[in-house]
């Protein structure tokens, strides 16, 4: 009877086959391939590679199909009257074509503004359902315990506008503030001249680390260079057009010869509203942040003297690339810039 060689039989790939040749547990790898949250861009990389290398993905167009899901975020913004967060977040809403030609979707969540036991909450709870969050942040323990904790699950964080200290956030997109708040005080001093005078601030709230670093920026301008003017204190408007209208009331019947308001937060219109109905708008030089449609109007009726501006476009942008980039294993600011403080007048309104 002839001899016979029986081929060898063929050992199928497993998952636990996967796992090990890309130093992860069956787990992980099962949450790679299948695309759910909670894998880095790094490991979720490296068990694709293992995958293909034993044969457990075939060809590159079954590859393709693991990793052509659409990478899923949500952007959290704080609720309430702020109308440059309320800009932001329609140009958000709006971007959903652009958003999908980068293989990317997002929606967007307002949650109660300066609540940071809500915003902690919200975040852990969104990040059981997204592969990403941008958020407008607050200075708190209870929300940088929850960017820590999503780091720790894979779930990368971008912080907007205002961000928080000490914590595993992938990258922050928005002003040096303190160089704003410093921009807002050569700005005043300029616009007030060189005589002993008095100008106020009016800040959202100091629990945005954006708004405490303007504060800072602009004290420490005037204590550096114009020690003459006097900066009389600092009120909080919640970004509140009722409020800040009361604190302006407030601030102009205690220094009838108040020469200035920096307003740090949102709410500017209860501010002119204020100036006007003392007949002061011509007289106080009035300051705020981001080129709305209510401050483009209070610019042009010259009740406004400057707007500091970060651009909404820029911060989309820079948020998909930055994004893009943690998906692909690149680092996360690569190929992007800080955002520039944009002064705009009236003489010069795009």
């Amino acid at each position: 009877m002839p001899n016979s060689k029986l081929s060898p039989v063929r050992h199928l790939p497993t998952l636990a086959d996967v796992a090990a040749l890309a130093g992860v547990s069956t787990a992980t790898a099962d949450r790679a391939l299948n695309r759910r949250p909670g894998v880095r861009p790094t490991t979720l990389g490296r068990v694709l590679d293992a995958a293909s290398e034993l044969g457990y993905i075939t060809d590159a167009s079954e590859r393709a199909s693991t990793v052509a899901k659409p990478l899923r975020l949500a952007v959290l913004l704080p609720s309430g009257e702020n109308s440059f967060v309320a800009m932001l977040s329609r140009l958000i809403g709006n971007a959903q074509s652009m958003l999908a030609g980068f293989n990317m979707r997002a929606r967007v969540e307002r949650i109660e503004s300066f609540r940071p036991d809500l915003l902690a909450r919200e975040l852990k709870r969104t990040g059981r359902e997204v592969d990403g969050i941008a958020f407008m942040a607050l200075e708190h323990p209870l929300v940088r315990e929850a960017v820590n904790g999503l780091a720790e699950r894979g779930v990368p964080t971008v912080t907007l506008i205002s961000d928080v200290a000490n914590t595993q956030r992938a990258a922050y997109i928005g002003l040096d503030n303190r160089a704003a708040g410093r921009t807002a005080g050569q700005l005043m001093a300029r616009f007030v001249g060189p005589r002993p005078a008095k100008v106020a601030m009016i800040a959202g709230s100091l629990s945005y680390r954006a708004h405490e670093e303007r504060e800072m920026g602009f004290l420490h301008l005037f204590h550096e260079l114009y020690p003459a003017i006097e900066v009389v204190g600092l009120r909080e408007g919640h970004d509140e057009e009722a409020r800040n209208y009361r604190q302006t009331k407030m601030l102009l019947a205690q220094h009838p010869d108040l020469a200035g308001i920096y307003n740090i937060g949102g709410g500017p219109e209860g501010i002119a509203r204020a100036l006007r109905e003392t007949g002061r708008q011509h007289d106080v030089a009035f300051i705020g942040h981001g080129l709305t449609p209510e401050t483009r109007a209070l610019l042009v009726d010259g009740v406004m003297d400057a707007v500091i501006n970060q651009n909404p476009q820029a911060t989309l942008l820079d948020c998909v690339s930055i994004f893009a980039n943690i998906r692909a294993g690149r680092q996360p600011l690569e190929g992007t810039a800080r955002p520039n403080i944009e002064i705009v007048l009236r003489e010069n309104l795009p």
